[in-house]
């Protein structure tokens, strides 16, 4: 093979750098492009298979480069159709995410970081840690992995929410790198609307995001009704506290008929009173956003619990009286921990899916 030599990976590299290097080989600057086409949309892992290059061409870059995407080490099926990967990177560091089916689309969750810095009480990635950043094209290889994995196709319909390990804004540039490869007409052509990024705050870079000519949807991890309850369950909320914060979701601007997402995670007896839900609405009006109701996750190691679902319907009810379109949210993968705020890396032999039997 080709790449039996190469070194680095020429995989995560956005047009503008493939242009550059092709000219550093002495070829015009549209090679570069064809080459972003072949490794995006044609999803060309063999060097061999760029068959638009020169064959000198392609040997010259075969001793330089091969094109590598995150080892699947683990992949566990849940019961209602999704799966949690685990992917190793270069350096034997693992991230996960989760591949979610549906009749008509696929949704992938993916990770910008391995753990966490954020440090939300209620999230279990919070007890990893930060381990480091990851780069664009292990953002990136997440996607083609499972893709890979899965033998989707290109006429697959993709959504991807950057809602897996990690603050997507304390990563800025790899993450916004990745999402512009993804919506490349020549890349994944995912339009912007199914791509969709969380964050629990992060003021300046929602400054930053507003002014990119290519952004994803924006969801904002609201989780509390007031500063204090939000400060308990998320300290980022001590830098960045609620009226700043909304203030920024105020002067987003929003394209034609697009929505601000909150996301709202429900802790039994924590921030699920009618009085919250009051206070939500009352946080969120005049803005055009809906809020998705997550009942929470739970887990060993976290005192928190789901809310008695009567609960969870009074919470909704309130916020829709109010005029705040409210959805509840179940989370899929709970049974081989890939649902929302369980995502963690431990031990192969701790990550077996539950008894199923029951």
């Amino acid at each position: 093979m080709l790449q039996a030599q190469a070194t680095a990976n020429l995989f995560g590299l956005n047009s503008e750098e493939l242009k550059q290097l092709a000219m550093e080989y002495g070829e015009p600057r549209y090679r570069g492009r064809q080459i972003f086409h072949d490794l995006y949309a044609r999803r060309q892992q063999n060097l061999e298979n760029l068959t638009n290059l020169s064959k000198s061409f392609r040997q010259q870059l075969a001793l330089r480069f091969a094109v590598i995407y995150p080892r699947v080490r683990e992949k566990l099926p849940s019961r209602d159709g999704s799966s949690r990967y685990l992917l190793e990177l270069s350096d034997g560091q693992v991230v996960e995410a989760v591949h979610m089916p549906e009749k008509s689309r696929v949704t992938l969750c993916i990770s910008s970081q391995a753990g966490c810095a954020v440090d939300c009480r209620f999230c279990f990635t919070a007890l990893m840690g930060l381990q480091r950043n990851l780069t664009a094209s292990e953002i990136l290889g997440q996607v083609y992995a499972i893709a890979q994995d899965q033998r989707m196709d290109s006429h697959t319909r993709l959504n991807i929410v950057l809602m897996g390990m990690g603050e997507p804004l304390l990563n800025f540039a790899p993450v916004m790198k990745a999402i512009r490869v993804l919506a490349d007409p020549d890349g994944m052509r995912i339009p912007w609307r199914r791509i969709t990024l969380s964050t629990s705050g992060i003021i300046p870079r929602i400054h930053d995001l507003a002014h990119e000519p290519v952004r994803p949807k924006l969801a904002i991890s609201l989780n509390a009704s007031t500063d204090e309850q939000r400060a308990a369950l998320m300290p980022v909320n001590r830098k960045y506290p609620l009226a700043e914060l909304l203030a920024a979701c105020r002067a987003y601007p929003l394209r034609p008929r697009e929505l601000l997402t909150f996301e709202y995670v429900l802790l039994d007896g924590v921030n699920d009173s009618g009085d919250d839900a009051l206070r939500v609405a009352k946080l969120l009006h005049g803005l055009r956003a809906k809020v998705n109701l997550i009942p929470y996750n739970s887990g060993s190691g976290l005192p928190f619990r789901t809310p008695p679902f009567p609960r969870i319907l009074e919470f909704q009810e309130i916020l829709s009286r109010k005029h705040v379109p409210a959805f509840i949210r179940i989370s899929r993968g709970q049974d081989i921990r890939a649902a929302c705020g369980q995502l963690i890396v431990e031990r192969t032999e701790a990550m077996a899916p539950e008894d199923q039997s029951h």
